[in-house]
């Protein structure tokens, strides 16, 4: 290669150790920690049309070297060359010329032994399957007008309507009108219809009225065999392999690394001019492989989390875990997570298994994310799959979130509280009609915050409140994993009939669509989506994963609800407070004597809210109860059957009936005194 020129002076830059090629001798630390910390951002590749230049950090290898490829699968190697040791454990190589478009990988030897060849961990671009790292200009990824590209302002979490979603599920059904279905594309296209002329894709998300999209994880993974996408394959992709490149499946074609981000970008953008942030789901807490995965061969162990004989630990219940607490695992993530909001522009990011990270690092990817954009929001799921040798008081877990700052975790509590257990099956919950459970569902009311009137003994899981705020609460009864909200019911009400399983669907997105806090949605749950009983569906086929459009006109009347329980929310600031102190002031829960019908009202024109006063009834049982409304005029804005901001009809204050498993929420205007 030619490079020396550029050597010469790289090494006079950084104050190399040594421009020879000479082999190291192996190099031993008494702990991780001990290992040098480099702290400049600029570790993989980097391409300019001069030179591309290779860094990898590696304080532990004796030889590193770059193999170059012109294929991204077989063939030979067209050329090979050694790094040159600089400080703090970091190795380079710059190689002169234009070399865009060519594979390459990296192999260090550790130890005697010449480990793997891997595309590294700071991998941007990748060929087919992975295996290959690609050296592309990023510039020309960029779609046409991306530069003024931008997100969704949010003034408050709270003011977030979030929409759960697998890339290939949405448009993969023939019923989506797509022409790209199961790809980044077809989540682009705006125009979709279906046989009936149904909106579909971007366009039903944008007339649903939701704000942001979750998407499952669509970095690049292990499980789907990129090589053979005309076989049938699917996968919800918590099995990461490269972290910082696209997922190849969902591209037009996974063989060039520039054309899945730009597919990937184009489909941001598309989002992005339809009103809609996207948030990225992502699993730095495990790796598809620990023996076999980039990390290992570039630093053997170090990133992950042992136990005492040096056995990799499992929180994850995947075969092992992640050391966010150790300095380079941690830079890696914040680096990551910034590059993915920088590069590719997405506005939040969902944590897999977050309790396995630690509190410092989430609270550092947070603060980070905040100065590139400040609208963006984190969350995850605040707890582990199993123990970890982080001590409890490190982890980013539910009991820790007042240690967290601008991150938020999802309410269990409320989850099963309104539906029943996720694990018992044939549980009831609130909605339909189990006592004892209404304290948990009034706890994810007040977005799992401090309020006097909760009994926090009856609550479900949890003893006290865990959130500062409300922005800290993620309230949902569904998401990708388990039974579908519809499944669940159909499970644990085997004698209710298809109408009184669609009331109680309905009066529980009711409950979290009205309530403090972040609300979340699966997608689908507007449709009455099922997975015919399915609960893991991680590697079930098309035919279970797949929306099947038609559902949105079979289940009409359950979309129109749900799309005005959003307009009821985005047209109620009262609804999403922004502050626990607010809550207090504001909300009073009403006493009833019976659990299964919680009553509350927020009054004093909350949060500016237009209304003086709101009264909200969630009557959980499967019989109508007889409720009293106060004296004076007013606006019925939801029950069994609609929900419409401007008003379903006029009432008058004294005795009305609620129907079995539904909701009535009610309106006063008087202008505040």
């Amino acid at each position: 290669m030619k490079k020396y020129l550029y050597l010469i002076t790289f090494c006079l830059m950084i104050g190399h150790v040594s421009c020879k090629k000479t082999e190291n001798k192996p190099i031993t630390y008494a702990t991780f920690s001990d290992m040098p910390f480099y702290e400049k951002e600029d570790l993989g590749v980097t391409y300019n049309k001069r030179a591309t230049t290779f860094k990898i950090w590696s304080p532990v290898a004796e030889k590193v070297k770059v193999i170059i490829y012109n294929k991204d699968i077989g063939g030979t190697a067209m050329e090979e060359d050694f790094l040159q040791q600089g400080a703090d454990g970091v190795w380079f190589l710059v190689w002169e010329g234009d070399h865009e478009g060519k594979y390459y990988t990296y192999q260090l030897k550790v130890n005697g032994k010449w480990l793997d060849e891997t595309p590294g961990i700071y991998a941007k671009a990748v060929g087919c399957n992975g295996h290959r790292g690609q050296i592309v200009d990023l510039k020309k990824t960029n779609p046409k007008g991306w530069s003024n590209d931008k997100g969704p302002v949010v003034k408050s979490p709270t003011d977030m309507i979030i929409y759960e979603l697998h890339v290939r599920d949405m448009t993969i059904h023939p019923s989506s009108g797509s022409k790209f279905p199961g790809k980044y594309l077809g989540l682009a296209e705006t125009g979709t219809i279906t046989p009936d002329s149904s909106k579909t894709g971007i366009d039903h998300l944008k007339e649903l009225g939701i704000t942001h999209v979750h998407i499952l994880p669509a970095f690049d993974y292990k499980s789907i065999d990129e090589s053979k996408l005309d076989q049938p394959q699917f996968n919800w992709g918590y099995d990461p392999q490269n972290y910082n490149a696209p997922e190849g499946s969902y591209a037009t074609d996974p063989h060039n690394g520039a054309t899945r981000i730009k597919e990937f970008k184009e489909m941001v953008k598309a989002f992005h001019e339809n009103g809609i942030g996207v948030i990225m789901d992502v699993v730095y807490n495990h790796t598809f492989d620990a023996g076999k995965s980039s990390f290992n061969q570039e630093v053997p162990k170090y990133y992950y989390r042992l136990n005492a004989d040096s056995t990799y630990s499992d929180a994850s219940a995947c075969g092992n875990e992640t050391a966010s607490d150790l300095p380079m695992m941690r830079k890696y993530m914040v680096e990551s997570i910034a590059y993915w909001a920088e590069e590719y522009h997405i506005d939040g990011f969902r944590f897999d298994l977050m309790g396995i990270h630690d509190v410092e690092t989430m609270n550092d990817i947070a603060k980070k994310l905040k100065s590139i954009n400040p609208s963006s929001f984190v969350y995850g799921e605040g707890w582990t799959a199993s123990d970890s040798p982080l001590p409890i008081g490190e982890r980013a877990i539910k009991a820790n979130v007042p240690k967290l700052v601008n991150v938020a975790a999802f309410s269990d509590d409320m989850r099963d509280g309104v539906k029943g257990s996720w694990s018992g099956h044939k549980e009831k919950g609130f909605v339909s009609g189990k006592s004892g459970m209404d304290e948990s569902v009034k706890f994810g009311i007040v977005a799992s915050t401090q309020h006097e009137q909760i009994d926090y003994e009856k609550v479900n899981y949890s003893d006290t409140a865990w959130a500062n705020e409300p922005t800290q609460t993620i309230n949902y009864v569904s998401c990708h994993d388990n039974h579908t909200l519809y499944d669940k019911l159909k499970e644990s009400n085997e004698k209710a009939s298809e109408k009184q399983i669609k009331a109680m669907h309905k009066l529980a997105n009711a409950i979290i669509l009205t309530s403090q806090g972040v609300p979340f949605l699966h997608a689908g749950v507007e449709m009455l989506r099922t997975k015919y009983g399915v609960e893991n569906s991680y590697n079930s086929p098309d035919s279970i994963n797949q929306i099947h459009w038609d559902w949105k006109e079979t289940n009409k009347d359950t979309f129109d609800y749900y799309k005005g329980l959003i307009e009821v929310r985005k047209a109620h600031p009262a609804f999403r407070m922004p502050t626990t102190a607010m809550i207090q002031k504001y909300l009073e829960f009403i006493p009833t004597k019976d659990d299964l019908l919680i009553n509350y009202s927020i009054d004093g024109n909350a949060n500016n809210d237009k209304a003086s006063r709101i009264l909200v009834f969630y009557n959980g049982s499967t019989r109508s109860k007889r409720v009293k409304v106060p004296k004076g005029k007013w606006k019925v804005i939801v029950n069994h059957e609609a929900a419409n901001p401007d008003g379903i009809k006029d009432i008058k204050g004294g005795t009305h009936t609620i129907n079995a498993s539904s909701a009535l929420i009610l309106t006063q205007e008087e202008e505040s005194k």
